[in-house]
């Protein structure tokens, strides 16, 4: 809206061999992480929208924000990396909105086989993912999104969010009906126990002004995996406003919070479903 990503996510001999590469002007990237293990597909009978990165790579979205300035098109920013996506930013990023308070590196909406899926009033989506969060991304003061819902003819929300926070020494993850009055938390877990590791995470959304909303999150990945957080909220404000809600993912924030929580780092997304009832 410095501390190096390689510090925690790699060997110092990967370390010191991609700094090497950089130096000779590829496209910049940021670490590989630690215990990025390869896991199964869940099933997809039921799924509208269920992207393999190998394959698919970014045609699963509707687009790409990041760089819009184009101020380092050396760098790479959102890829598919094997069985996951790669969403890069550096602490020196800025987004084209908000005077230069704040970057963003996301991509917009959910397709399948060349046709964007949209989640209209009245609908009852379950959207799901496994995410890695490493410890470099950071909870800060003012707003960091890594999930959004939004009304694209509008540009209006958004209205349901994923945030990460921070209160002193506190971060949290935190779920939230970001667009009704005070935006209220549907669920929210500290954030430390779940870094540096894959999670699951599910959102059953029904699209309305008066919609409702449901978010779980699991300590690891699959659907074994302790309960981190779980809640559900009713009366949420998700209007389509005659258009559509698009999801959104990635990294949006500020950059006013504390500049040791404005770093260089990544987020990792893999298993992506989406179903309608």
């Amino acid at each position: 809206m410095s501390d190096s990503p390689f510090s925690r996510a790699f060997p110092r001999r990967t370390a010191l061999r991609s700094l090497a590469v950089a130096a000779v002007a590829v496209p910049a990237v940021l670490g590989q992480p630690a215990g990025a293990a390869t896991a199964p597909r869940p099933p997809k009978a039921a799924a509208l929208w269920h992207p393999v990165p190998a394959t698919d790579g970014l045609k699963a979205f509707e687009g790409v924000e990041a760089d819009r300035g184009h101020l380092h098109p050396n760098r790479k920013y959102v890829y598919a990396e094997g069985d996951h996506y790669r969403f890069a930013i550096w602490r020196d990023d800025r987004d084209t909105t908000g005077g230069g308070d704040r970057q963003r590196t996301e991509v917009k909406g959910m397709v399948q086989d060349g046709t964007a899926l949209k989640m209209h009033d009245g609908e009852t989506w379950t959207i799901a993912y496994d995410m890695y969060l490493p410890s470099t991304l950071h909870g800060t003061s003012k707003f960091t999104h890594i999930f959004q819902t939004k009304t694209p003819s509008t540009n209006a929300g958004p209205w349901v969010t994923l945030d990460l926070t921070r209160s002193g020494g506190k971060e949290l993850i935190s779920a939230r009906a970001y667009a009704n009055s005070g935006s209220p938390s549907i669920a929210s877990a500290e954030l430390a126990p779940l870094r540096d590791k894959w999670v699951s995470v599910q959102w059953t959304l029904t699209i309305g002004a008066k919609g409702t909303a449901a978010f779980l999150i699991r300590d690891g990945a699959g659907s074994t995996a302790p309960i981190a957080a779980q809640g559900s909220m009713t009366e949420v404000n998700i209007p389509d406003q005659g258009d559509y809600v698009r999801p959104k993912w990635g990294i949006y924030r500020s950059v006013q919070s504390a500049s040791s929580d404005i770093v260089d780092t990544y987020l990792l997304f893999r298993n992506y479903t989406a179903s309608r009832k």
